[in-house]
């Protein structure tokens, strides 16, 4: 065996053992929120899906009659407390940090769909009118989706502000 074949199979390993914990991580959230669903005596099914080696984690629900509004609060607030309880449940069992995202009744999924229309609707203003454009205050995660769509969309934009207040600023890129 080469020196090259063997640094691809310590890649190899490597990228096992990354999977892996990523695997026990989602196991370790999907029981913690097994045992909050019982508490609250909701009814909820969780899927764990792996993408770019983050773990994404959704309660969904389809019995009729079954609400679970009540894991989101307005705008997302319980559910983004619930997703930090949940790192610190992973990060208590493994000793690791998580960057685990926690989605419920689809309302992540559904927020990510209007956060790309408010970043298209940015994007031609600023493209119409060249002046900077400064949305509404966002999570860090939401300013990361929609930083994303406005790079794509090849313009430039920073957050700016503080705690609660921190926005997105979209502007031209300069030429």
């Amino acid at each position: 065996m080469t020196a090259a074949e063997n640094i691809e199979v310590n890649d190899l390993e490597n990228q096992v053992d990354s999977e892996q914990e990523v695997l026990d991580e989602g196991d370790v959230a999907a029981d913690y929120l097994e045992e909050l669903l019982d508490i609250a005596d909701l009814d909820g099914d969780i899927d764990i899906e792996i993408r770019g080696g983050r773990t994404y984690i959704s309660i969904v629900t389809e019995e009729e009659g079954a609400d679970l509004s009540s894991l989101v609060g307005k705008d997302g607030e319980v559910l983004d407390a619930l997703q930090e309880l949940t790192r610190l449940a992973v990060l208590n069992a493994t000793g690791e940090r998580s960057r685990l995202v926690l989605d419920i009744a689809g309302y992540r999924s559904d927020r990510a769909e209007q956060l790309r229309a408010i970043a298209d609707e940015a994007i031609h203003k600023a493209r119409e009118t060249g002046e900077d454009v400064h949305l509404q205050p966002m999570s860090a995660y939401e300013r990361k989706l929609v930083h994303d769509v406005i790079a794509d969309a090849g313009l430039h934009s920073e957050s700016e502000g503080e705690s609660g207040r921190r926005h997105i600023v979209v502007s031209m890129l300069d030429n």
